[in-house]
């Protein structure tokens, strides 16, 4: 019970739940559904070996009164006087045997009465007999057959099978009785043949949709409800040295499983075996049938409740989770719980006493948060107003139009590269006076006006200064950050890291979204001097602690206050640096708020 309570513990609930149905449900129902199909399976096989027996012992039954009946006929036409002074008279002409045997009435009443009688033939070797009626002169084709030897060898009534081919090729099997007639005071022999009728036994046996099959000795099937077997060996395996071999059992036939009855019949008054087989070659069909059906059940008894608690347990662990997400969005400090929760039961109860302990956090929290909103309020107002003031130190206006007019002056007078620079400076101050005041911009905005201020600084240095704008895709250009972030650090770099340096400077901007902390990263970094220890130690300081400039220039300060006071404390700017490999400003900020701003542009 520990190890199962172990095993439960280290899954999850869905997990618990499919093992719970598993082991309570489905285990049991296939053990008991396996049992019960075999124990059907057996009651099954039974119940067709009963039937098929009883049904080969009915068949038995019919053929022991056919023979015994055909055998007392037999014997009333052996003794008869009238067929034994027919068999031993002497007649003249021919017309005489013709009127002695249409006055022996016998043999046409038991033909003309029994339908289980074919035909009856007497095979004489009278030389006085023609063939007439149911008398036949005896050929030496029938002398040959085994049949009238073995007849005339003994004095005992016998069975045996015998064909009969028509003119026109037709064989004709039938389950004969054949007797020797003893011509008394005579030297003649006569042998008699019942033909018992193939339609009568058909009549007789064929009711009950088996397969019957009847033999004698070990001779070929004489009779079979499918015509086509007449003349075939049995085509199951029959002990025939058993005087009373009997058999119920499965056999495969033709690939196929059929059950099979055989019995042994003793006709009366008479040595001869005679084989009655029955088969049953749908009997399996029909219990596969069942079978088939019986799984059926087992199977919808499995699968509904299957999918029935695949259904609930996706509902349930669903709820779980979100109940989960939930207390776990409280435990990171994130208030903004579901408005509701599905159901009534526990699970909603605990729900609703984890709103009550979130309502009652953020009443604790909303005081001192209060206070630290009007602090940052205070500091962005008075951040915005110094940016305003370093804006309006000179008439923008007025400075704009003079430096067009300026340029316009150049550019009549020839001098194009001061016309250029004229223009640059002036679209660098467009930007500048189209901020002033505005709350956001987009990121392709302010990569251009970098674009710009760079364009300015290479008329003044030439090839010396060189960049390079790298990003993801430019999706990421149209979200809204806070106006003159970039520009004040390309400059830092340009003036603290390739001033100096006579060196081909460059400078690279590389901007890409950091998808696991949400951030959008700039990075610029800078090919120059780099900076030494203590001096990145103390800029470091300088940019958490120090306060603007008296210069008025928006240094790395003003801008990692900025995005803090916007965005959170734990964004800004960060600088890594070695003496000789140059310097990269890095600024993080986050990426949520950032598509939220853009909307607001």
């Amino acid at each position: 019970m520990r190890k199962l309570k172990n095993l439960l513990t280290r899954t999850g609930i869905r997990q618990q739940l499919y093992f719970t149905y598993f082991t309570a449900m489905v285990v049991p129902i296939i053990i008991v559904g396996f049992l019960l199909c075999g124990n059907t399976y057996r009651i099954l096989v039974d119940y067709h070996s009963d039937l098929l027996e009883s049904d080969n012992q009915r068949v038995r039954s019919i053929l022991y009164e056919i023979t015994a009946q055909i055998y007392n006929i037999s014997e009333d036409i052996t003794f008869s006087e009238e067929i034994q002074g027919l068999l031993g008279g002497r007649y003249g002409e021919t017309e005489w045997y013709y009127e002695a045997v249409d006055a022996v009435g016998i043999m046409d009443s038991y033909e003309a009465y029994y339908t289980e009688i074919n035909d009856i033939r007497i095979y004489t070797d009278n030389p006085y007999a023609q063939n007439y009626k149911q008398f036949e002169r005896i050929t030496p084709e029938i002398r040959e057959n085994d049949w009238y030897k073995k007849a005339t060898g003994q004095s005992a009534a016998f069975f045996r099978e015998i064909v009969r081919v028509d003119e026109k090729g037709n064989a004709y099997w039938n389950l004969c009785l054949i007797r020797k007639i003893p011509v008394i005071n005579t030297r003649y022999n006569a042998v008699m043949v019942i033909r018992i009728s193939d339609d009568y036994l058909r009549s007789r046996i064929d009711t009950s949709g088996y397969e019957n099959m009847v033999s004698v000795g070990e001779g070929a099937i004489c009779y079979c409800s499918d015509r086509k077997k007449y003349g075939k060996p049995v085509p199951v395996t029959i002990d025939r040295n058993e005087p009373y071999y009997q058999y119920v059992g499965r056999q495969t036939m033709n690939n196929k499983r059929s059950f099979v009855s055989i019995s042994t019949l003793h006709p009366y008054q008479s040595e001869n075996k005679i084989y009655i087989t029955t088969i049953n070659d749908k009997g399996f069909e029909e219990i596969q049938g069942i079978l088939f059906i019986c799984v059926g059940i087992l199977l919808f008894a499995i699968i509904i409740p299957i999918f029935l608690i695949y259904f609930f347990t996706n509902y349930f662990t669903e709820r779980v989770n979100v109940l989960r997400g939930e207390m776990h969005k409280a435990s990171m400090q994130d208030y903004e719980l579901l408005p509701e929760f599905s159901g009534h039961d526990e699970l909603a109860e605990v729900f609703e006493d984890l709103q009550i302990m979130v309502k009652n956090i953020k009443e604790q929290e909303a005081k001192s948060y209060l206070a630290q909103i009007n602090e940052k309020e205070l500091l962005i107002q008075q951040q915005s107003m110094e940016l305003k003031m370093l804006s309006s130190q000179i008439n923008p206006h007025f400075l704009y139009n003079t430096l067009e007019t300026i340029r316009m002056k150049a550019f009549v007078s020839g001098d194009r590269e001061v016309a250029t620079a004229i223009k640059l400076l002036g679209k660098s101050m467009r930007h500048v006076l189209d901020n002033t005041g505005t709350a956001f911009t987009t990121l392709g905005e302010e990569l251009a006006h970098v674009e710009t201020y760079i364009r300015i600084q290479k008329l003044r240095f030439g090839d010396r200064i060189n960049y390079q704008v790298n990003t993801e895709d430019e999706d990421i250009k149209k979200y809204a950050i806070l106006p003159l972030l970039l520009q004040p650090i390309v400059e830092n770099s340009i003036i603290h890291g390739l001033w100096g340096d006579e060196r081909e400077g460059h400078i690279a901007i590389n901007i890409f979204r950091d998808n696991v902390n949400a951030l959008l990263v700039i990075e610029i970094r800078d090919n120059g001097e780099g900076i030494d220890g203590e001096a990145l130690k103390k800029l470091k300081y300088d940019i958490e602690h120090s306060e603007v400039g008296r210069t008025g220039s928006i240094g790395l300060y003003n801008i990692n206050r900025r995005v803090k006071l916007h965005y959170g404390e734990e964004y800004g700017i960060k600088i890594r640096s070695k003496t000789g490999e140059g310097t990269a400003v890095i600024l993080t900020i986050p990426l949520e708020i950032l598509k939220n701003d853009s909307n607001l542009i």
